[in-house]
């Protein structure tokens, strides 16, 4: 998941102690005899390691299964050292031992009975409880008692990253893996809520391990040295952290945000430029930019951690400083180059039309260019050589703002902010505020956004409202500066 979002991709930097590889050939190396072997392997591993779901009125009865049975498991599954051997046994997983659907069926006909005859409630109550208990996957009875292992919770989610992995290379696909992804996300979600996070500030003076985890984890800026990472700990700068109560001091999700005296437009001046000086005047801070947000664990995905971790640092900002009362990120735009070359693509294949520019942009970059604007165009963007021509900047500058304003506000995916950045800070309340061109001169910014950047403003007593009608009614909150890109897109632009 890259930028200030959900999006990021993380880093492992918790490695599981995992045992060394059962001995024996590769599952997908060796010939068919070999690879069978495995398979019986690992069917006979989870028929040992899964638990049978104790009938309903022995579910409380039922002693848990030996910590010996799950060990194995572990143990086995750290022992694959390929992604299509862990795809396959997760996916055998899924398959295998999720829930009974005859058992499904028939506590639903029995629900379905009782509704349409005059019964006690306690009585339809409790044959809706045995429905709740037949739709549990019995995988889940695994997953809750490799929870209680040392290390258990940590082995659960490395064991998630996996599986994102292995169904976004599709070594393993279809609704039963879908299903328990769900369910392990929603587990985890439940183990990583708000009452067991640890709020943490990471400071210069704070362990070298946590300041080179930090380092490593920061996926939208790269840390480019130790000086660099100093700057972004110090002076009118802040970082922090969530840990877990089970791992204090091993960072899940990192913020780092800058402290200024007015809304940033322009990323380098946050991450290069050094601060006025090397003690905080506090009459100089006006604003706090949130200007990247990295989460360190893939296998946390979707979990609520970001949200979170922005309103507990909001709080804490506010008891250091009680005037402080302007929020926003500064945010990249990844997708935006990719969208905007699918758009002259597909317009270039239709008979060269050309619909994003107003006719006098066109013949200012068609000169420019020396050449049709669509197919050039593409190859420039492509290569990110088009910021060298000082000329050519100024007159995409125009055309640009309002495709990224209309990519930002207008492209949809199920009614939501197709970008997924976007898509964090709505569903938070915040307000899409302003739009910044060149606000990213890096080669990342520029590949990625065209150089643009977002700043998603929060104001604090409309974030629940903004929220709300976010989520409820699909409606973007923009200022007058994205809604104006936007009706000037509308008008010179023809999609």
């Amino acid at each position: 998941m890259r930028g200030l979002g959900p999006g990021l991709r993380a880093r492992r930097l918790l490695p599981l102690r995992l045992l060394p590889r059962p001995p024996g050939p590769r599952l997908w190396s060796g010939p068919a005899a070999v690879a069978g072997a495995l398979e019986r392997a690992m069917d006979e591993l989870l028929r040992r390691a899964v638990p049978a779901t104790p009938v309903y009125e022995l579910r409380e009865k039922t002693p848990a299964p030996a910590e010996g049975q799950c060990a194995d498991f572990v143990s086995f599954y750290g022992g694959l050292a390929e992604a299509a051997e862990r795809a396959e046994l997760l996916g055998r997983l899924a398959r295998g031992f999720g829930v009974d659907h005859g058992q499904v069926a028939e506590q639903s006909a029995g629900v379905l009975q009782l509704r349409h005859q005059p019964r006690e409630a306690a009585v339809l109550l409790q044959a809706e409880d045995r429905l709740r208990y037949a739709l549990v996957p019995r995988y889940r009875g695994l997953f809750h008692h490799i929870s209680k292992l040392d290390g258990g919770v940590r082995f659960l989610v490395r064991l998630r990253a996996d599986l994102l992995e292995a169904q976004a290379l599709k070594l393993v696909e279809g609704p039963h893996v879908r299903e328990m992804n769900g369910v392990l996300k929603g587990m985890l979600s439940e183990w990583f809520s708000s009452g067991f996070l640890n709020l943490e500030r990471v400071t210069w003076h704070s362990p070298c391990e946590v300041l080179q985890k930090i380092s490593e984890s920061e996926a939208v800026h790269p840390v480019k040295s130790w000086m660099d990472m100093k700057q972004r700990v110090g002076p009118y700068r802040r970082c922090y952290f969530f840990s877990h109560c089970s791992t204090p001091g091993e960072p899940l999700v990192v913020l780092h945000l800058a402290l200024t005296s007015e809304i940033s437009s322009n990323i380098q001046a946050i991450v290069k430029e050094h601060p006025p000086s090397e003690t905080e005047e506090k009459n100089k801070i006006a604003a706090a930019i949130f200007y990247s947000i990295s989460l360190t664990q893939q296998g946390l995905q979707g979990v609520e951690l970001g949200t979170f971790l922005i309103k507990r640092v909001v709080k804490e900002l506010q008891k250091e400083f009680p005037h402080l009362g302007t929020f926003s990120s500064l945010s990249p735009i990844p997708g935006f180059t990719k969208w905007l070359l699918g758009v002259l693509n597909a317009q270039a294949k239709d008979h060269g039309r050309s619909e994003l520019f107003a006719e006098s942009e066109s013949k200012e970059i068609s000169e420019i260019l020396g050449g049709p604007v669509n197919e050039t165009l593409k190859a420039l963007l492509s290569s990110n050589e088009w910021v060298q021509s000082e000329r050519l900047v100024r007159a995409l500058q125009a055309p640009l703002m309002r495709l990224c304003a209309w990519y930002l506000y207008g492209e949809k995916h199920r009614g939501y902010a197709l970008n997924p950045v976007a898509n964090f800070h709505l569903q938070n309340g915040a307000v899409m505020w302003r739009l910044n061109w060149m606000a990213d001169a890096s080669l990342r910014g520029i590949s990625s956004s065209c150089g643009l950047m977002v700043n998603y403003r929060y104001y604090l007593e409309d974030t629940a409202i903004n929220s709300t009608a976010y989520l409820g009614s699909k409606t973007i909150k923009a200022s007058e500066q994205v809604l104006s890109l936007v009706a000037q897109f509308q008008k010179n632009s023809k999609l």
